[in-house]
């Protein structure tokens, strides 16, 4: 009696090498793309190892690429920023300041387009979670008293969105080192719903205190703990 499982071994190989090709091409792109958004599709191909041709097996342009790249980021930064947990509203500000910069600090360049230029469309679904979250956490100072009142949250919420996007800029533009960044989108964010540079200071070192624990939180190894309110 003969068996014959060669074949269906040789059949589930190039599935397999199809996805470790794409995976290697998603990982090159991205690399490729954070320091040279216009990097070219055999730019791409040549740092994942394989051809041109080759890169047509999986997507079908090279823009069909680059959004698998920035749809990918996107969910990225929103499975960590909605995990935030601050003690307040304004907490919660900067830590969202805080975790979004630690998540694309390295993609600078990118991070901008993703929301305000034609791939906005693109990350729009994944980021949604985001927007959501911090349109409900102004709504929440806005009623406790934290946030200004005399504007609408909806429009606070999305002040706050494009002051964070504005430092990315910013930071490109003047090489913001990573401490520098990290501290300007947490002051300029609490800024934008109407906090003094002395309060918006006073939070930012608040929030510093409980960094190490949102990190712990946001990837999933441990919680935040109690520390005190201040006004």
């Amino acid at each position: 009696m003969t068996t014959t499982q060669a074949p269906a071994s040789g059949s589930r190989a190039p599935r397999r090498d199809a996805a470790e090709n794409r995976v290697a091409l998603l990982e090159a792109a991205r690399l490729a793309l954070r320091s040279d958004p216009d990097a070219s599709l055999e730019t791409i191909a040549a740092a994942a190892g394989l051809t041109r041709r080759s890169v047509y097996g999986h997507f079908a342009t090279r823009d069909e690429l680059v959004n698998a790249v920035v749809v990918a980021g996107a969910e990225r930064v929103a499975s960590s920023i909605t995990a935030v947990r601050g003690e307040d509203p304004l907490t919660t500000i900067a830590l969202i300041g805080d975790v979004l910069w630690a998540q694309v600090d390295h993609v600078r360049i990118m991070a901008p387009l993703a929301v305000r230029g034609p791939l906005r469309a693109v990350t729009a679904a994944a980021l949604e979670p985001v927007r959501t979250l911090l349109l409900r956490t102004v709504e929440a100072g806005v009623a406790d008293g934290s946030i200004r009142p005399d504007i609408d949250a909806g429009v606070l919420a999305r002040l706050v969105e494009s002051t964070a996007v504005g430092v990315l800029e910013e930071a490109t533009r003047s090489g913001l080192s990573t401490s520098a960044g990290r501290r300007l989108v947490m002051l300029a964010t609490l800024g934008a719903v109407g906090l003094s540079w002395q309060d918006a200071t006073a939070v930012a070192d608040r929030a510093d205190t409980g960094h190490a624990d949102t990190h712990r939180h946001t990837t999933g190894t441990g919680t935040n703990e109690e520390s005190s309110h201040a006004r």
